[in-house]
């Protein structure tokens, strides 16, 4: 892995694409000692052994078992005190003046990522037209060529800049420009680009000068630094200094007499702290070795009885001895082999270590998780009652202070809404910290002596489950809250004003109604879930018996609130219909087709409910919302047929007039077919006769209707202005995503998604992509939701699965990792990774029930 100097400077943090805290620290090896070195398995045991933990600057981990090495005269308590399962992290230590001369792909690949992260810290200061061209190099690094989603989720997620907002139009400006540029020609230019500024590899040191003016000290290639602010005010070459040292927290620079005169050879730096002033100064020592010597220093024998000043010296190779290597091996520039190998010429020497200490509570260390697959059955608990409990805090905390903010809704509304949720929300605060609890105890991050009787959750969940009963009656009420909460919004514009800009908040990424169905939606959770955990045991055991009665109780209040949320949803999202939440209307599919008129094949949005058919276009509004063109009752209306020579082509047979579509595929075809037959029969044998009539502003608008081309040229102006900044998360609505991915879905599908519902951590590659990415991920209504953390109140991207393929890496995507699933859409394509083969399993049959509607 390359050698850690005994150097106890604070190391720089590397690019962490996991997202981990920063957490200074500093080498824990003598001068003179390897890493590599002190691996070997044989090696003899003059200590005791430690696992550390090194994390890349890509992220990957690799695990080694060293021996610590005891100086005989040191005490051992200050040699021996790192705990187990240690973790470091690579850093670029030092910064050539050309590091795009690096030899080695992979080396240069890391020194780009360094400078990933010292751009997206600041520490990289540029003109923002710079950062922005610094950014589309980094972005066709890691996805490959311009692509305007796939730009725009990545950025989303990945903050490369500290403006990037203001300059993301001009990043993506920049990014169409490096077609076919390959991820080693992208490196190399950050390289290029990056080398050049004045900022490169610079690294603060405060200090002070003699008149107590604030200044900066940084050591570089050529020499020491200095810098008031930002702006560097001075640059002594190392030619010019004739010696470093310090004494306590005085920093000392000894010129040559020629520099500054016989009388003004030594300028004098005052540091916060000794230990500060040491770091710098070996900082000082190791950069003029490698920089200015052309054999590598031999260390200094160390005086046993008696030593005065500091016996640090740099024991690495120098630029020049690495130089001379590459000339006189004639080695070439290879491709790098991925699985975490350091090119061997320069990342020996100009990467460092960095100890980032031991926490237990830091999604990156991989914790000895127990086997048991109860035990993960457990945790997909514990994940989603998270998501669950951050959704119900949609309505009783961030709604309720939008609506008491503009004093928006009456107080009896008020009440029937709050008082009915909140029991709700409190009891399962308390639910999710007893199962939290458990599982601290199963895994054994606390109270780890203790066996056996805490490593189950079926006692939890039956406990639990008996005092949800109380709540029955609560649960029964969402039926009043929604109707009420929906003549509400009609009647009150104040109130229809808040609800609506209240969905264009982050933090409401799904349509806000769809939040008041999550604690039945919950208890469906439970109850699939504890079958999952009775299969696992026996049929006999008795967790599931009392969930199943209450769950049974409220299935087909479920099912009747899913349809008129779903009916409500759609009353907002199209143009030209009034009450469609009529009672006895029922939602059956949604999807696009192509209806032939004057014009050829059109794309059209397509809607069946029980008692009618509508047809819709893509409107180029603020609220990308869908206008009806046509209204076609089913009393009346034949059974459809495919008796076209047109693939996918089939008619529909109205009272009124006759239509003719085409789906996008036979399997499409079939579905509509299908369900349009069996809407027709089940309006047949209703008693009832539909209300609704052809309105005679909704007869066939043939003549007015817009071409295809125009309309995707007008969906892509929308897309970049009002979905993108008013409201990118509606985009994540099935209507929306059938739109675009010429795909369907229907109600059995939505209730199909209901039940199947997670949460968690998974790895996350761009197909491009060197690096993964770790985010909590909830899976819902169709969609992958990404956050950083669990505790993120808003996801910062989404991925609408319709459409979309599931199947594992195929060999040429060169994955050589465990429980890794592949999502593909056309040119886009993900990969993720789980933690273990039960996550896999859910996750990837999770995508599979989404994606797989098509």
């Amino acid at each position: 892995m390359g050698e850690i100097e005994g150097s106890y400077r604070v190391l720089q943090t590397p690019g962490t694409r996991l997202g981990a805290q920063f957490n200074a620290g500093i080498s824990t090896l003598e001068p003179g000692q390897s890493l590599s070195a002190n691996m070997a398995t044989g090696a003899k045991s003059h200590g005791r052994g430690l696992q550390i933990r090194v994390l890349g600057l890509d992220d990957s981990q690799e695990f080694f078992d060293i021996e610590v090495w005891l100086e005989p005269t040191k005490p051992i308590i200050k040699q021996v005190r790192r705990p187990t399962n240690t973790l470091f992290r690579l850093s670029v230590k030092f910064f050539p003046p050309d590091p795009g001369q690096l030899q080695e792909e992979y080396t240069r690949y890391l020194f780009s990522l360094q400078m990933k992260r010292d751009l997206m810290e600041g520490r990289l200061t540029c003109t923002e037209n710079t950062g922005a061209l610094l950014a589309s190099h980094l972005v066709q690094s890691e996805i490959g060529d311009y692509d305007d989603m796939a730009d725009r989720d990545f950025l989303r997620v990945n903050k490369l800049l500290p403006y990037q907002d203001r300059v993301l139009e001009k990043i993506l400006d920049l990014h169409r420009r490096h077609m076919g540029q390959t991820p080693a020609e992208s490196d190399f230019q950050v390289l290029e680009i990056a080398r050049k500024l004045e900022m490169y590899g610079v690294r603060f040191h405060p200090a002070a000068d003699r008149e107590g003016t604030k200044i900066n000290l940084a050591v570089a290639h050529m020499g020491l630094q200095v810098f008031q602010g930002n702006t560097k005010i001075n640059t002594f070459n190392w030619s010019k200094i004739r010696k470093l040292s310090f004494k306590r927290k005085r920093f000392l620079i000894k010129l040559h007499p020629e520099v500054h005169g016989p009388h003004q050879d030594t300028l004098e730096f005052l540091m916060a702290s000794r230990d500060q002033c040491k770091i710098f100064w070996k900082n000082c020592v190791e950069h003029h070795s490698f920089f200015r010597l052309f054999d590598q220093p031999q260390p200094k024998s160390k005086a046993i009885l008696f030593t005065r000043g500091s016996s640090f010296r740099y024991s690495g190779r120098t630029q020049k001895q690495l130089v001379e290597y590459v000339r006189d091996s004639g080695a070439k520039r290879t491709p790098y082999q991925s699985e975490g190998k350091i090119a061997f010429l320069f990342c020996h020497h100009i990467f460092s270590l960095q100890l980032c200490g031991f926490d237990t509570k830091c999604p990156l260390l991989p914790q000895r998780y127990p086997t048991d697959k109860a035990y993960f059955i457990a945790k997909e608990i514990l994940t989603t009652e998270r998501t669950y409990l951050k959704d119900l805090e949609v309505i009783t905390v961030w709604f309720r202070s939008a609506v008491i903010k503009e004093n928006a809704m009456p107080e009896g509304l008020m009440t029937l809404l709050f008082s009915n949720i909140d029991p709700i929300y409190e009891f399962h605060r308390g639910f999710l910290k007893e199962i939290d609890q458990r599982l601290a105890l199963w895994e054994g991050r606390s109270n780890a002596h203790v066996k056996g009787d805490y490593q189950r959750i079926g006692d939890v969940m039956l406990r639990n489950m008996s005092a949800l009963k109380e709540f029955t009656s609560y649960l029964q009420k969402h039926d009043e809250v929604l109707t009420e909460l929906e003549k509400a919004t009609k009647r009150l514009k104040k109130l229809e004003t808040v609800y609506k800009e209240f969905e264009l908040q982050k933090v409401c990424y799904l349509p806000l109604n769809t939040f008041l169905l999550k604690p039945i939606q919950r208890l469906m959770h439970y109850k699939l879930i504890l079958e999952r955990l009775c299969k696992h045991y026996s049929p006999a055991h008795r967790d599931h018996d009392d969930l199943a009665d209450i769950a049974a109780q409220l299935q087909s209040s479920l099912i009747r609130l899913e349809n008129f949320q779903k009916l409500t949803e759609l009353q907002r999202d199209l143009i030209g219909i009034e009450n469609l939440t009529t009672p006895g209307r029922e939602f059956i599919r949604e999807g696009c087709l192509y209806k032939l008129t004057k014009k050829g094949l059109q794309q059209r949005m397509f809607f069946l409910f029980s008692d009618m058919l509508l047809y819709t276009s893509k409107g180029v509004t603020a609220t990308n919302q869908f206008k009806v063109h046509g209204q076609l009752p089913l009393h009346g209306m034949i059974e459809s047929e495919n008796e076209w020579s047109v693939p996918h082509c089939f008619t529909i047979y109205s009272a009124q007039r006759t239509i003719v579509v085409a789906a996008s595929s036979k399997v499409e075809m079939g579905k509509w077919i299908e369900d349009l037959n069996m809407a027709i029969d089940m309006a047949k044998k209703s008693q009832e006769k539909s209300n609704i009539f052809l309105d005679a502003g909704l007869g066939d608008r043939s003549s007015d209707e817009v071409s295809l081309e125009q309309e995707s040229e007008d969906d892509m102006h929308s897309s970049r202005t009002s979905l993108d900044k008013q409201t990118h998360h509606r985009a994540n609505t099935t209507m929306h995503v059938c739109w675009h991915r010429n795909t369907s879905v229907s109600m059995s599908d939505h209730s199909l998604a209901v039940e199947n519902q997670l949460s968690g951590y998974l790895l996350r590659k761009f197909k491009n992509s060197n690096g993964w990415q770790k985010l909590w991920v909830v899976f819902t209504n169709f969609c992958l939701f990404f956050y950083k953390t669990h505790q993120d109140d808003f996801p910062l991207a989404s991925l609408p699965l319709l459409g979309y393929t599931v199947c594992t890496p195929e060999e040429s995507d060169s994955i050589h990792k465990e429980y890794v699933f592949k999502l593909q859409f056309k040119s886009h394509v993900y990969f993720f990774r789980a933690e273990s083969e039960y996550t896999f399993e859910r996750s990837a049959l999770m995508s599979c029930s989404s994606a797989a509607v098509f």
